[in-house]
């Protein structure tokens, strides 16, 4: 195939999308949901300023300012970096090397343990750009990971550059940046096996004008994909290959999780602005306990085996019920959040099989809430929404 200019004249041609910082303070205030990159821009900035660290090809930081962004720190002049993902450094540790070479990551693991989470952060803090996004569903084409065609201007002139749509895909080819792919495992088979010729020869090629986009330096992809869904796609050997996979676990401890679930639910009520108080800290510790001893099948004290329920009961799912139950005591009571502004949240998180989960939850309220101490207003509470 014939290697023309147009792989270079495209990235001149395609304007450089706008920062998506764009638009001043005044605009990011009203965002519902502010970019990694638009909500720690002063962390990022901080970290750029103290970085004398050596950083490869079209990285914004080194990578010991993309661990210490992701797990928090102080720095030396004193400013306090805010840990983003609460777990084993050691996993991030491998993650951004991984990203550093010429293999692509693939951040795998049971639904709600943060892989979305750490791939937004993790291209935040890279390239400072991490809307390079390629939503995986079973509706996905090939034109999401290549590109497709502005068929007004196709019909009009023919393939040619103008008529080009580039995907977030070929767009962090051409900029030197991360894509990332959400839910690799739910796009079909023949159309994950796009991106092999992506990964392996760093190459797009674009048959219809024999021509090719050639990565720049520093592009790298981050996928994610669990295995607990229905609608996965196994991934193919020769993809798998070429992909370094890190495996998030689910939080070790009560008191790791809990903390999790305390962070985010502080960051959303500020976005969220609702009108209650903080949560008290043993109302978090209350759910989160439930869905671990349900997830795991087993009290806290080993005592007693319980039935799981069919959902994940994930860290995401315990984040929800809180934020729900804090805009149930917000706007329905008197600001402060109780037992019964949770159990309804707790109740839709379990039970999701409207027959066999009712069972396990009433079989564990019967014989684990209703006997605990302190327990009782949330016995009563989810008896009443059951």
């Amino acid at each position: 195939m014939a290697k023309s200019k147009a792989t270079a004249s495209s990235t001149k041609d395609k304007a450089e999308p706008a920062s998506p910082a764009a638009g001043g303070d005044g605009v990011l205030s009203e965002l519902q949901r502010k970019h990694a990159e638009q909500e720690f821009a002063e962390e990022l900035a901080e970290l750029a300023r103290c970085d004398d660290r050596p950083r490869p090809p079209n990285w914004k930081l080194s990578p010991w300012a993309v661990r210490t962004y992701l797990l928090g720190g102080k720095l030396p002049h004193g400013y306090e970096i805010t840990p983003k993902y609460v777990g084993n450094a050691r996993l991030i540790e491998i993650s951004v090397a991984t990203l550093a070479t010429d293999r692509a990551l693939l951040l795998s693991g049971l639904p709600g343990t943060a892989k979305s989470w750490v791939s937004e952060h993790l291209a935040a803090a890279i390239c400072g750009d991490s809307t390079m996004l390629v939503q995986g569903t079973a509706g996905t084409d090939e034109t999401a990971l290549r590109y497709g065609w502005n068929y007004a201007r196709l019909l009009a002139e023919g393939p040619s550059l103008g008529a080009l749509v580039p995907s977030p895909m070929m767009r962090a080819m051409q900029t030197g940046k991360l894509a990332r792919v959400e839910e690799l495992t739910r796009i079909s088979s023949d159309v994950q096996d796009t991106l092999i010729t992506i990964l392996s020869e760093r190459t797009m090629p674009i048959p219809e004008l024999d021509t090719e986009v050639q990565a720049r330096r520093g592009f790298n992809v981050i996928a994610t994909a669990n295995n607990r869904d229905k609608g996965v796609n196994e991934l193919s050997s020769a993809l798998m290959r070429r992909f370094n996979i890190v495996v998030l676990p689910t939080p070790e401890t009560l008191e790791q999780e809990v903390e999790i679930v305390e962070r985010r639910v502080a960051q959303l009520g500020r976005t969220l602005a609702l009108p209650a108080e903080k949560p008290a800290l043993e109302e978090i510790r209350r759910v989160v306990t439930i869905f671990r001893e349900l997830r795991e099948g087993v009290t806290l004290d080993g005592k007693t085996k319980v039935k799981s329920p069919s959902g994940t009961l994930s860290t995401a799912e315990a984040i929800s019920v809180v934020n729900n139950g804090l805009a149930m005591a917000g706007y329905y009571g008197d600001g402060t959040l109780r037992a019964g502004d949770l159990a309804a949240g707790i109740t839709g998180a379990i039970v999701k099989d409207p027959i066999q989960d009712r069972v396990v939850w009433l079989e564990y309220l019967q014989t684990v809430v209703k006997d605990r101490e302190g327990w009782k207003d949330l016995y009563r509470a989810c008896r009443e929404v059951v």
